[in-house]
Parts: C-alpha cells; sequence; structure tokens
C-alpha cells in the first residue's frame, strides 16, 4: 500500500519529538494541538507502527521505531529545505541540529556559531551541550546530526573529521612552587590533592595520564564541571590538568591561575566533528564543518606560550 505523507505531517514528527510533547510543539509550531495529534496518528498510520508512547500527562516518548525514523526525517527534512532554499546564489536555507560537548561549548560554541551564522545566515542552528556518551546517543538517535567533541576510541561507528589537537597541560593557582617551573611533572601532582573533571571518558583520559607516568594522585577532589575546577585550583585546595584552556587564565570569581606544559610526552586529545555512520551529510551541515575548520585553524591554544 502506497505512503500518503506529507511535509506538514514530517515536520510536526520532528517538533514533537524535539519537544517530548504535542502541547509544546503546538506552541513552538504555533498550530492547535489537536493538528498536531492528528498529523502523528496519521503518520503512525501510514508507517503502521507508533512512534511515541504516551505518558499520562507527562507527555511522549519515542518508541525504538521512532528513534530510528527521526533520524531519517530530519534528513529528508533538511534535503528537502536545502533544495526548495537554493536559488541564484546558492544560498544555504534550512534547519541544523548539533550537539557541543559541555567541556568545549564555553570556549568554541559561541564563536563557532557567530561565525557560521555570517557566513549562512538563512540556515537556523539548535545546539545542545552534553557529555559525549549522550552526544553519541543523540547522533545515533537522530536527536542531532552533527557533533563537536573530543575523540574517543570507545564511541563506536561514527564519521569523524578533526579539527586540531589540544596537549594536556597543568593547571595550579597562582604563586604555587610548581608554577616556577618552565615544564610541569605529573609525578610532582600527584603527592598533591587533585582536582578531577569526572565526567565519563574525560576521568578516564587524565587518570590514563599518570598511569603513563606510572603514578597516581593520592587525593582526588571530583569536579562535574570545568568553571568550578578550575575554582578550586585558583583557590588552592589542589591542582590539576586539562586540556580545554579557555581564553583568560582566571577562575570564574577572578582568581588568577598559572597553566604549564607537562614534562612527559603524553597523547594530545582530537577535536573532532563526528557526525552518523550511516547518514550522510546535509549541505548545511557540511557548511558548518567548514566553518569549524577554518575557526579552529587559527583558535588552539598552546600551553607553550603562557
Amino acid at each position: 500500500m502506497a505512503l500518503h505523507i506529507s511535509w506538514r505531517q514530517l515536520s510536526y514528527f520532528v517538533a514533537t519529538a524535539e519537544a517530548g510533547s504535542t502541547l509544546r510543539a503546538a506552541e513552538t509550531l504555533h498550530v492547535s494541538q489537536p493538528a498536531v495529534s492528528v498529523a502523528i496518528g496519521q503518520l503512525e498510520q501510514a508507517f503502521g507502527q507508533k512512534l511515541f508512547v504516551r505518558r499520562h500527562a507527562q507527555g511522549v516518548d519515542l518508541t525504538p521505531f521512532g528513534r530510528r525514523k527521526l533520524a531519517e526525517v530530519r534528513h529528508l527534512l533538511a534535503h528537502g529545505q536545502a533544495v526548495m532554499g537554493t536559488g541564484e546564489d546558492d544560498e544555504l536555507i534550512g534547519d541544523l541540529e548539533i550537539g557541543v560537548f559541555s567541556t568545549l561549548a564555553p570556549a568554541y560554541a559561541p564563536g563557532l556559531m557567530r561565525a557560521f551564522g555570517a557566513a549562512h545566515p538563512k540556515v537556523r542552528v539548535r545546539m545542545r551541550e552534553a557529555t559525549l556518551d549522550q552526544l553519541h546517543r543523540d547522533l545515533d538517535d537522530g536527536a542531532i546530526e552533527i557533533a563537536l567533541l573530543y575523540e574517543i576510541d570507545t564511541m563506536g561507528e561514527m564519521v569523524r573529521i578533526p579539527l586540531g589537537a589540544h596537549r594536556p597541560y597543568a593547571l595550579l593557582p597562582e604563586g604555587h612552587p610548581l608554577g616556577a617551573q618552565d615544564r610541569v611533572s605529573l609525578r610532582d601532582l600527584a603527592v598533591e590533592p587533585f582536582v578531577l573533571i569526572d565526567l565519563p571518558h574525560s576521568r578516564d583520559y587524565f587518570l590514563s595520564l599518570f598511569r603513563i607516568a606510572d603514578v597516581m594522585p593520592e587525593q582526588l577532589i571530583r569536579c562535574t564541571s570545568l568553571p568550578t575546577l578550575r575554582g578550586m585550583v585558583a583557590h588552592g585546595l589542589g591542582n590539576s590538568v586539562l586540556v580545554t584552556r579557555p581564553y583568560g587564565d582566571r577562575s570564574h570569581d577572578g582568581l588568577p591561575l598559572v597553566c604549564r606544559p607537562l614534562v612527559e610526552i603524553v597523547p594530545p586529545q582530537r577535536v573532532i566533528i563526528g557526525s552518523s555512520a550511516r547518514s550522510p551529510m546535509t549541505r548545511a551541515a557540511e557548511a558548518f564543518v567548514e566553518t569549524a575548520k577554518d575557526y579552529f585553524r587559527d583558535r588552539t591554544p598552546d600551553p607553550d606560550l603562557n
């Protein structure tokens, strides 16, 4: 039996998946809730399977079939918008869903979004910050098309486009004796309290650096955000090792920080854009990748320049 599906129905499906309820989707689309519910029901009838599980008074969740269809529909709508929106000047138009790793976002996402917006003003970019694991799930589910993140070998199938590499560096409070050295050893850092970024994969990476040096910090202080970690170090509660380096070596409350390269030769963390291995990128996503390459070319901070 032939499927009778409209662009409107597909758009309502995506909006509902994003909003988590037909009511919030209707508010975003400026239509009535019954119109959204009817469109979803028509789609489910056409597909012959449920797209959502209804939760009484709490919205909807995607079914496994709905998650698979969401990725396909996103790409279909994006390609359709690109075709319809391309004129004589070949100007891009449409929507683009991206994800950014939470520790990279403050340093790079605002400037990158501005640069892309200046180059492609008719593409509406929606960004979400998340952990590495969540970004991988979002790519698999089709919730986002591309993600700006650090490369992790355990993240499974993904198209990986390199943007640059960040070398880990020691982070110290102002006046710390190790700050007088040109380079700092992980062995010296390990004997003092160590402030660890306690996020999946990130904590494994930083602790692996100490394993390379055949030593382990004697006392760990765990934080889940970069601003908190930098503040803990700035107030003298411990030292740390980081990869992402915000511009301006001060904590959130204004205290100075000292950055020094490490003595040991340790692997860098590579910044990449990841995309689904199952779906080709839309023209908007390809354009974002090119903007990101240009943006990162001159913006990878070097601890040696401290």
